[in-house]
């Protein structure tokens, strides 16, 4: 069971909105700021080693209502340490492999590169603390954070760096298939995959009294999180407390794209639509994000 032992809230209803990848480019900050100003976007989580990432940090502290998170990059993207210092995790010019199942291969058997990991978790955090953003939870880029090695590191620092909630993916693979049967295949394996990380996840983190959400959407809709999915998928929703993360972008032709053509904009969409908007309200939903749950509502084991 998630931990949320304790919370008193009466059937109250809770959905956090994330968009990932905020400092992956300009067009990706423009479009996260704009679901936050113009639609029903809470929480956000923060690649401290974007390219935009300066501006990113510099938006969140204009923005104090938008929570910020760490999006750990430890695959397709770039390191916070050079790569002379960690040689088994990145190439000459410190990009991470773009393969997540050869890097979590890598993670899981090469002694050296668990090493170099430890080192580069502890940067990207210490860089995220230094930005001056209170840090709200804990993701990763391609989910690698929820790596059994990568997840005791995070679990390792906790205390050290303020970490109350880290997500775990958990999603329900019938009711995804039902609103849309594409990438079956590929559904499939990751439900399998996450599903055994995340009964590993939920034991680790409940151990050590850190939050989580009863269920986070996105994994098995990643790039299609559309108007009309989300009508879908809302009223099916049995969980009090979920998350819902998105990979919205504005389209810039001069800076690579975080997804599929088109997906971004898709998802920008869905994240301004009001008929998403009162969906949510209509099933018994309240905006907000894991500052305020944690603040509010999360009760610690004594």
């Amino acid at each position: 069971m998630p931990n949320t032992q304790g919370i008193n809230i009466l059937r109250r209803r809770f959905a956090i909105i994330n968009g990932d990848d905020f400092g992956f480019s300009t067009g990706v900050n423009q479009a996260i700021i704009k679901a936050h100003k113009q639609g029903i976007l809470t929480s956000t989580s923060l690649m401290v080693s974007g390219d935009a990432a300066q501006e990113a940090i510099a938006l969140a502290h204009n923005h104090p209502n938008l929570a910020v998170g760490l999006h750990l990059v430890l695959v397709c993207g770039r390191s916070v340490l050079p790569p002379d210092q960690i040689p088994h995790l990145v190439s000459s010019n410190g990009n991470f492999p773009d393969s997540p199942l050869q890097t979590g291969l890598r993670y899981q058997f090469q002694s050296a590169a668990r090493s170099e990991l430890r080192r580069e978790i502890r940067a990207q955090l210490t860089k995220f603390r230094d930005s001056g953003l209170s840090l709200s939870h804990v993701d990763g880029h391609l989910h690698l954070h929820s790596h059994p090695f990568v997840l005791s590191i995070l679990v390792e620092l906790a205390q050290e760096f303020n970490i109350q909630v880290i997500r775990l993916p958990n999603e329900e693979l019938g009711m995804s298939l039902k609103l849309d049967r594409r990438r079956l295949l590929t559904k499939l394996v990751w439900s399998g995959v996450f599903t055994l990380l995340r009964r590993y996840g939920e034991t680790l983190l409940t151990s050590q009294n850190i939050n989580y959400a009863n269920r986070v959407y996105g994994l098995l809709a990643t790039g299609s999180m559309t108007e009309e999915y989300l009508l879908g998928l809302i009223p099916q929703i049995e969980a009090d407390l979920v998350e819902i993360y998105f990979h919205p972008a504005v389209l810039n032709p001069s800076e690579p794209l975080n997804g599929s053509p088109g997906a971004g904009t898709v998802e920008l969409t869905a994240l301004l639509s009001e008929k998403v908007r009162q969906a949510l309200t209509a099933n018994g939903f309240e905006l907000t994000n894991y500052v305020r749950i944690v603040t509010k509502s999360f009760t610690k084991a004594s």
